[in-house]
């Protein structure tokens, strides 16, 4: 009987990583896509990025390492731009994209860490 209790305690734990990675994997392929379109309708609007592209394309940024591994050419910054307010912008949306990256990750293996106790059920 503890037998199996064991196998179906690693047969639960192995579904659940496969899960995890089906869901990152279709997660990176949503955001590809997205990115892609995004960045075909940035490369065809022919006034200067501001300050709000910046931002935008600064956010971005990060999520484009799937496509520029697997060989897909995205543009993540734009070279028509209006110079320090495009920085700016671009800086800020990278760091806060970033923030809230890390922020979660650190505050979820944090409560990795953390043994249950009451309020953790």
């Amino acid at each position: 009987m503890a037998e199996a209790t064991i196998q179906r305690t690693i047969l639960r734990r192995i579904g659940g990583i496969i899960y995890r990675v089906a869901f990152l994997l279709l997660l990176a392929f949503l955001i590809g896509l997205v990115l892609n379109k995004i960045s075909a309708t940035f490369e065809h609007d022919t006034r200067p990025a501001g300050f709000m592209r910046g931002m935008f394309q600064g956010a971005l940024m990060p999520m484009s390492l799937p496509n520029l591994l697997v060989g897909k050419d995205v543009s993540i910054y734009s070279i028509h731009n209006t110079g320090t307010r495009y920085k700016l912008g671009y800086t800020v949306g990278t760091n806060t994209c970033g923030a809230i990256f890390f922020g979660v990750f650190f505050w979820r293996f944090s409560r990795w860490r953390r043994p249950a106790g009451p309020r953790d059920h």
